[in-house]
């Protein structure tokens, strides 16, 4: 069998890219990249903060479901933990309230919620409060059940 292969047929350039185009291309991938990796970046946090929000509104119907079998809300040092175990002053506990869990839920930056009953930002209710991405209480981007 006879191989058409030969060097002869073959022309100086080829298929080869120049430096110049390959430099082009480089370009062209940096400014896309430098275009879109910033609006990317920003939906990781925001992720956050929603899942935030949605936690403390589930939370806040376990608890809502707490005071409808018991006529208050969960008080005193095991707050939200009253949600999983029967206090001793919850006669009409039928819980447990959060679903498929054994331990109270932390939010998406690994702190615990801030439960307060009563509430001081919401009368006659409780107030429930993410610390958000920086950690700290009282800041602008804490995420809670009553409006700034």
């Amino acid at each position: 069998m006879k191989c058409n292969y030969s060097p002869k047929n073959q022309t100086p350039r080829g298929h080869a890219f120049t430096l110049i185009e390959m430099l082009l291309v480089v370009a062209i991938i940096g400014t896309l990249a430098a275009l879109i990796v910033p609006k990317i970046a920003g939906k990781g946090e925001e992720a956050k903060k929603k899942a935030a929000a949605a936690d403390i509104k589930s939370i806040g119907l376990a608890l809502d479901m707490f005071e409808v079998d018991n006529g208050h809300y969960p008080s005193g040092r095991s707050g939200l933990q009253d949600l999983l175990v029967q206090p001793r002053d919850a006669q009409g506990w039928k819980g447990p309230y959060l679903k498929d869990m054994t331990t109270v839920p932390v939010d998406p930056w690994g702190h615990p919620y801030i439960y307060e009953y009563p509430g001081k930002h919401t009368v006659n209710s409780y107030d429930l409060t993410s610390m958000g991405p920086d950690g700290q209480m009282g800041n602008e981007d804490d995420i809670a059940n009553w409006k700034r």
